[in-house]
């Protein structure tokens, strides 16, 4: 009797976890407070108070006034968590990852582009963090110049929080976003204490590249979404818990770099040394080494997030792969790849990557609330190919680099010269985003009768 108990005591254990594989259905655990700890987490970022640079400069010359990169801000990072929201909820619904919910949309065999694409984007993001958390611990707490210690601590922490991801957001909503709270409240009221410039001083002229930005950070969770909203007792929880934890720490942890980028830190063109006078910054303060310390802590989990999210996308490749050992291999590959790379224009590189995924997530958001109002949405591993939804895609990405080919060099210049070329002129209230996002969106719409014949 009592080897049955415990046998029960095990599975019910076990269900409490992500499954290891696709093949087996996903427990929905995770309440409403575990999605808002979780997103209110993922919203805090170190990257945040150095990005804001963006929000005052988007284009690297004159700078909006604090008004207009704080409302850019607002409107960007609502704009962005709705769409996080929407993501969220074919997750909820139907208790498939974000990777596998794109069978629907594309087929089996032309989702595996997106998930190449995101499985890219997401290597590169948990590499960039395992370098951003070493460089801030480097600051932190310096040891002989040595470097490697710190990234081999970042990198096995998150691939271990990967093993259990479950388990980790439930240990983020019940201790580390209440620390976080704490440490952040500090860090304004000693940044507050130094006087502000004018509110006004600056332009307007630059609002929608900033707002641009906003709406590209809280876009390069989209992908992610359902992983984690699959597990949502609540269809409710899961669009609540993104909307509101994501929108209001990523608006709290830009303002703060807005601040600190008015009063005690000198803007720079230099990503690494911005980073440095930023950190140096919070560090400074008096106490700040603790506050510092916490953020530098949680941390850890968007490089969890990335990892355990590359997992579930390798899954739609190969649905029998367990994530276990999936996660041991994407962490310690990024752990390694960390070692050798600094930051540079590697965070460019993923905000252009990012980027391809808001226009398809408008094809999405179409076929699946409006098109097939997800009646008959097919995540199977027969779900027939429909490559011509690939059109619109392509279409919306064209229009975002139109307006904003981002900050690489020659890809700029690229779309600079075709835009020319074509005889097309950005005016400065568009926004690459939105206008991507409808021009997707539209096509989709117009080519349904079509995609409809050829089924």
């Amino acid at each position: 009797m009592s080897t049955v108990v415990e046998q029960d005591t095990r599975n019910r254990r076990s269900a409490a976890e992500a499954p290891h594989t696709l093949a087996e259905p996903a427990p929905r655990t995770l309440s409403l407070l575990d999605q808002l700890g979780l997103w209110g987490n993922l919203g805090v970022s170190l990257l945040g108070p150095v990005g804001a640079i963006y929000l005052l400069a988007p284009t690297g010359g004159a700078q909006l006034s604090l008004v207009a990169a704080f409302v850019a801000l607002v409107v960007g990072t609502l704009l962005g968590s709705l769409l996080i929201g929407l993501a969220a909820v074919p997750g909820a619904r139907t208790g498939a990852p974000s990777m596998v919910l794109l069978r629907g949309l594309l087929g089996v065999r032309a989702s595996y582009l997106p998930t190449v694409l995101n499985v890219l984007q997401l290597v590169g993001w948990t590499i960039f963090e395992i370098v951003v958390i070493t460089s801030a611990a480097q600051q932190l707490l310096p040891w002989h110049g040595a470097r490697w210690p710190y990234v081999v601590a970042a990198g096995t922490l998150a691939t271990l929080m990967a093993l259990r991801p479950l388990g980790a957001v439930r240990v983020l909503r019940r201790y580390a976003l209440g620390a976080v709270l704490v440490a952040t409240a500090y860090l304004y009221v000693q940044l507050l204490r130094n006087p502000l410039p004018s509110l006004t001083r600056g332009s307007w002229g630059d609002f929608w590249l900033a707002a641009d930005f906003a709406i590209a950070v809280a876009v390069s969770w989209v992908p992610l979404a359902s992983d984690y909203s699959r597990h949502s007792r609540t269809v409710r929880s899961a669009f609540l818990g993104a909307v509101g934890g994501y929108a209001v720490t990523q608006v709290a942890y830009y303002a703060l770099g807005l601040i600190a980028l008015s009063t005690v830190v000198s803007a720079s063109a230099d990503a690494g040394v911005l980073q440095h006078d930023v950190f140096a910054a919070f560090i400074a303060v008096p106490v700040g080494w603790l506050a510092f310390g916490v953020l530098v802590l949680r941390e850890l989990d968007q490089c969890f997030a990335d990892t355990y999210s590359t997992v579930v996308s390798v899954q739609n490749l190969r649905p029998l792969l367990d994530r276990r050992l999936l996660a041991v291999v994407v962490g310690g590959l990024a752990t390694l790849a960390a070692l050798t790379l600094d930051i540079g224009d590697y965070y460019n590189s993923l905000v252009l990557l990012g980027s391809v995924f808001v226009p398809m997530f408008a094809v999405f958001v179409v076929d699946y609330y409006l098109l097939r109002r997800s009646g008959s949405w097919d995540v199977s591993e027969h779900a027939p190919s429909r490559w011509l939804m690939i059109l619109p895609w392509a279409l919306g990405f064209a229009a975002y680099q139109l307006v904003n080919p981002g900050y690489i060099g020659w890809w700029r210049d690229r779309w600079t010269g075709l835009a020319d070329a074509v005889g097309f002129a950005p005016a400065t209230w568009m926004s690459a985003s939105l206008l991507s996002f409808m021009v997707a969106a539209a096509a989709t719409v117009a080519l349904a009768p079509l995609e409809r014949r050829t089924r």
